[in-house]
């Protein structure tokens, strides 16, 4: 087969957007897929309403994002151009009470239905079931159903994901083939994961409840999110956005009263007691729930009889956990080529020609619609510069 010019390996969002705007630009591309099918980690993040974006001040949304660099290239393909992209591919959107942007149909499919048949008629090639093995001299190599194929396009983006939820493609296979040519990468973390503990017996009557209208407390700052408990341990949105930190060696607290101060928690502990035991006490005096009340008995106890020292313990009860859930677990990873080792085009400097996005890149955030949008804002961006470099080439 004749070599294209383009080449994409990796069909999720980072990919397919980088191949589109190569597409745009007028030249040929071919993404290429290990999976049977595109996008499988797009898709299943749309089994339980698929997060887009998020509409917020412009400030605090690119704040969400570390180290800077990768705000400067979400800066320009933020929230209201992943929405102006959407639209155009027929999806119909809304957004949340937390502003969160979703299609109202709240699922990927129909999305990558209109996607993938829109790059079709843009000519893109698609090759599915190609996994890449890494290199032949200069050439690219691929294990594909017909036997191994080498390719040796003018331009590469790389967009193979990190190294979370393996199964779905995202196993970082890619790494000693990419240090093996000189390229830097940071060791992969999880994160947006959950946290383990060991639960005693008295908590299996709460197992999948959630926990409501607490604080989560590390060393710099808190976060008011719902969580789950779990059989392993506490995840969710509220868990998720402390992870970063709590990863890197914070402490960790619950605050089960984050609305009532120390004293005023206090105030209420000195009322008398009378008849009732002292759970229904508690729960009364402070209108603990059962599950609030069940955190404070497992992590709190022996709980103290002096009411300032309950109080306190109340808003600062620490979380006895182990660390974080496996990587293969985790909805995001940490780590991946560093900023070093790119170009402000996110070209790999040891490679000329090559360009990386998406999860390979070594930038973090949170979940609620910034996962994706970096995504699709660094797909874009390596694909620009790829397609530059084609025309560029195609002048001389």
């Amino acid at each position: 087969m004749n070599d294209p010019r383009a080449v994409v390996i990796g069909g999720g969002p980072a990919g397919l957007m980088a191949a589109e705007e190569i597409a745009r630009a007028g030249h040929s591309v071919t993404v290429i897929e290990a999976k049977p099918t595109l996008a499988r980690k797009f898709l299943m993040a749309g089994k339980s309403g698929l997060n887009l974006t998020r509409e917020e001040p412009a400030d605090r949304f690119l704040a969400s994002y570390s180290p800077a660099w990768v705000q400067r290239i979400v800066a320009g393909f933020g929230p209201a151009e992943v929405m102006e992209f959407a639209r155009g591919l027929g999806v119909t959107l809304f957004t949340g009470s937390t502003g969160r942007v979703f299609p109202v149909e709240m699922k990927a499919s129909p999305m990558l239905r209109a996607w993938t048949a829109r790059l079709t008629g843009m000519g893109v090639t698609v090759h599915t079931r190609w996994r890449w093995s890494g290199f032949d001299g200069a050439a690219l190599r691929f294990e594909t159903p017909e036997g191994e194929v080498t390719l040796t396009p003018e331009v590469t983006v790389f967009a193979l994901g990190g190294a979370s939820w393996p199964r779905l493609g995202s196993d970082a296979a890619w790494v000693p083939w990419l240090a093996g040519k000189g390229v830097e990468i940071a060791p992969f973390k999880p994160a947006n994961m959950g946290l383990v503990l060991d639960w005693s017996a008295h908590m299996a009557a709460h197992l999948g409840q959630p926990v409501k209208g607490a604080a989560l407390i590390t060393g710099t700052g808190q976060s008011r999110g719902e969580f789950v408990l779990s059989k392993r341990g506490i995840e969710g949105g509220g868990v998720y956005t402390i992870a970063a930190e709590v990863r890197e060696g914070s402490p960790l607290w619950l605050d089960l009263l984050p609305d009532l101060s120390e004293a005023q928690i206090a105030e209420r502990l000195t009322k008398p007691r009378g008849k009732a035991s002292f759970g229904n006490w508690l729960r009364k005096a402070l209108r603990l729930d059962p599950v609030k009340l069940a955190l404070l008995n497992e992590w709190g106890r022996p709980l103290p009889a002096d009411p300032g020292a309950l109080a306190a313990l109340l808003k600062r009860l620490p979380v006895p956990h182990r660390g974080p859930r496996p990587l293969a677990e985790a909805i995001s990873s940490a780590g991946g080529i560093i900023r070093a080792s790119l170009t402000d085009d996110l070209e790999l400097r040891a490679l000329p020609g090559c360009f990386a996005a998406g999860e390979m890149l070594d930038w973090e955030a949170p979940t609620g619609g910034y996962l994706l949008t970096a995504c699709f804002a660094t797909g874009r961006h390596a694909g620009r510069a790829a397609a530059g470099r084609l025309t560029l080439s195609s002048s001389r």
